[in-house]
Order: C-alpha cells, then sequence, then structure tokens
C-alpha cells in the first residue's frame, strides 16, 4: 500500500493510503458479501469446554415454502461462554430475534443442534430449559405487585414460604425496588418495570437469560441508566445473558462479546473493540458505529474498499488547505453539525466521495463552503476485502 489517489489529483506517497477512486462507489452492498467463518468453525477455540455453555451447530430456520420461503437463519455456528454477557446485534430482519426464539424453545430448526452444557435441547419444551426471558413488553402481571410478579415463577416451581419470601427479597434487592414491593407495575415508571420484569426473570436461577430489546421503550438518558444495570446485575449473579438488539453503542457498551449478524448469518463474532476497531467487512464497518468507507484499490492488495472511521480523520487549514497534504485529500466543507461534547462535518472531497469527520478539536468558526484537507493517518486505515 503506497499511494492514495480520488481522481486525477496526485498524492505524495504514503504507506497504508489508497490508489485509483472507484467509479462503481454507488453499486449495491450486497454485491460484496461478507462471509462467515466456516460452517462448523468453532470461534472460541482456546476455550475450556466447560466455559462453553451454549453451541449453535450449523442452525437452519426457514419461514413458509416454495418462492414465499425466508431463510431466517443460514447455517449459524456460535458458542457463548458461561458468565458471558453476549450480543446478537443487527438491523431488522437479520434473524437475531428467531435465533433467540430457538434458545428459548418458542421455535425448532430445521437443521443443526443447538446445546446446553453440552447436552442437545431441541427437542426440550420452553418451560423444560434451565432458560427466561425478558421481552419487549416486559409483559408483567397487570393484577400482581411487584412481589408477587417477581414470585410468579418461584411457585409455578413449587416453591413456597419462606424460601420464595427470600428469594423474592433478594431479587428485589439486586435491581433496587425493595420500596416498591407492594405496588402494582401501572404505578411504576417504565424503567421500574423493566427491573420488575428482570428480576422475576432471574429468581428461579436460570443457567441462560434471554433479553428481546428490553431497552427500546425507554428514554435515552433512562435507557443508558439502565446498560449500566444491566451489566451490574449480570456480573454480580454470574448468570450468562443473550441480549437482542439493533443499537449498536448498547451493543458495544455492555457486551463482552458480539455476533454481528445480517440476512440470517454470523459476520463477525468477537469483543466490542475488535468489532468498533477491525470490522472484517464493508456491512460491519458500516453498521457498527460511524465509518467513512472508501472505494478505490489498495496497492499490493486489491482490496476495493477500506474505512475509517470520524474520529480519526484530520482536518488541515489555512496554507495547507487547497492543494495536497501529506496522506491528505482536498475538499470542501458541505455541513456542519454541533454536537456537544464533538463537532461533526461532512467534507466532499475533490473528484471523490463525502467524508464524515467528528472531533473535538474542531473550531467553531467551520462552516460550509470552507476549504480544508482531509488527513487520513495511515495507522487507522483498515482494507476491508469485501
Amino acid at each position: 500500500m503506497q499511494a492514495l489517489r480520488f481522481g486525477r489529483r496526485p498524492v505524495p506517497q504514503q504507506r497504508g493510503a489508497f490508489e485509483a477512486w472507484s467509479r462503481d462507489a454507488d453499486r449495491p452492498l450486497r454485491e460484496c458479501p461478507c462471509i462467515a467463518p466456516a460452517p462448523g468453525t468453532d470461534p472460541s477455540p482456546g476455550v475450556a469446554p466447560a466455559a462453553k455453555l451454549v453451541r449453535v451447530e450449523n442452525v437452519t430456520k426457514v419461514f413458509g415454502a416454495g418462492a414465499t420461503a425466508v431463510r431466517a437463519l443460514d447455517d449459524v455456528s456460535l458458542t457463548i461462554l458461561s458468565n458471558e454477557f453476549f450480543t446478537l446485534l443487527g438491523p431488522s430482519g437479520c434473524g437475531k430475534t428467531t435465533l433467540l426464539r430457538l434458545l428459548a424453545g418458542f421455535e425448532h430448526p430445521d437443521a443443526g443442534a443447538i446445546l446446553l452444557d453440552g447436552r442437545p435441547m431441541v427437542d426440550d419444551p420452553p418451560n423444560r430449559r434451565p432458560v427466561n426471558t425478558v421481552f419487549q413488553s416486559y409483559a408483567l402481571f397487570p393484577h400482581l405487585t411487584v412481589e408477587r410478579n417477581v414470585a410468579f415463577g418461584l411457585e409455578r416451581k413449587g416453591l413456597g414460604g419462606a424460601a420464595v419470601a427470600l428469594r423474592v427479597a433478594a431479587m428485589l434487592r439486586l435491581v433496587r425496588l425493595e420500596p416498591l414491593a407492594k405496588r402494582r407495575p401501572d404505578q411504576l415508571s417504565g424503567g421500574q418495570q423493566q427491573r420488575v420484569a428482570l428480576a422475576r426473570a432471574l429468581a428461579p436461577a436460570p443457567r441462560l437469560l434471554l433479553l428481546d430489546e428490553p431497552l427500546s421503550a425507554l428514554d435515552l438518558k433512562l435507557r443508558r441508566g439502565m446498560q449500566a444495570e444491566l451489566k451490574r446485575i449480570q456480573r454480580e449473579t454470574g448468570i450468562t445473558f443473550v441480549l437482542v438488539t439493533h443499537d449498536q453503542e448498547e451493543a458495544l457498551s455492555m457486551s463482552d462479546r458480539v455476533a454481528v449478524m445480517e440476512a440470517g448469518r454470523v459476520l463477525q463474532l468477537g469483543p466490542p473493540d475488535a468489532i468498533y476497531e477491525r470490522p472484517n467487512c464493508r456491512f460491519v464497518a458500516d453498521f457498527i458505529g460511524e465509518a467513512n468507507v472508501l472505494p478505490g484499490v489498495l496497492v499490493g492488495l486489491a482490496s476495493p474498499f477500506a474505512a475509517i472511521r470520524p474520529e480519526r480523520v484530520g482536518l488541515a487549514f489555512g496554507g495547507g488547505a487547497g492543494r495536497s497534504a501529506p496522506a491528505g485529500l482536498p475538499g470542501r466543507v458541505v455541513d456542519v453539525t454541533y454536537l456537544g461534547a464533538t463537532t461533526s462535518c461532512a467534507v466532499a472531497l475533490d473528484g471523490g466521495p463525502v467524508v464524515k469527520v467528528e472531533r473535538g478539536d474542531l473550531p467553531k468558526t467551520l462552516v460550509p463552503g470552507q476549504v480544508v484537507v482531509c488527513l487520513f493517518p495511515p495507522d487507522a486505515l483498515l482494507a476491508l476485502e469485501r
């Protein structure tokens, strides 16, 4: 990788740069497919078997038949570890909720296996699995008090008396709702209702807790507060949490590992920092946070795309603007948005695409129409082969 060129403007030779801006930048994303690891490949080869709580092996799920059939899951394999906060992340229709329902027992796979502690559980009904679910709607019993809602699952298992009372008290203490034990759900805020649903699901001490977008109905400030609460509760209980969400920030801030899904497949699985800093394909780079995906040819790699995060793009002003700068391209500011801690601006590169820049050190005098040079540090550029 030696050069970076958009249009006809030459740029000094720089390691880790682009060459030959592609004129088919607008071609559909699906023409550059992202491929998951080979079927059957264990994504956690270095982890002891005892730590592998759930194994999903080559699972396929199809809804409908014939021309109207929808392949919701396409040969999915992954491992979920004990005492892990694991997140299934992706857009609507990617298959994440279908996989969650398979884990819960509400759906059955058409092919493949799902094992819990090494034992197949595909044929186990939901009530025979050591798995509980917190639904998006919370599904609280409106006529029962908070403590009776939490006790419900324990009583269904045949427990009673002092054992239930002690467990309910412990759960309410865990979710910090002890003073509200006698209230009904309609006397609680959305965040409080969410914590009641969580306490009820945790009370029977399941091996696996499934969270189906439980924070989507909360406002931003409350949602962020509940993210911290969920992380705390998962750490204190040691129960494996599996979260389904389409919110990238939620997934990055809460998870030990994230599986990014699209079109029924797992595109990338790993820790949040690896997913964010080293996306393995264009879809992941686009979907996780903000990214500038720049079409071109990486010299020596024949790669069609490269990505750089908006916070890693620099701007040069004054004497450097209007002509080539080291590892940079000239352009013109087309939009400026103040975001509080940072400022975001869009820069139309000369002969190239629009690049987003988001930093906390951009001058307040930055205005649309201003000529600048976008700087691309070589160590911030990531080649995308697909």
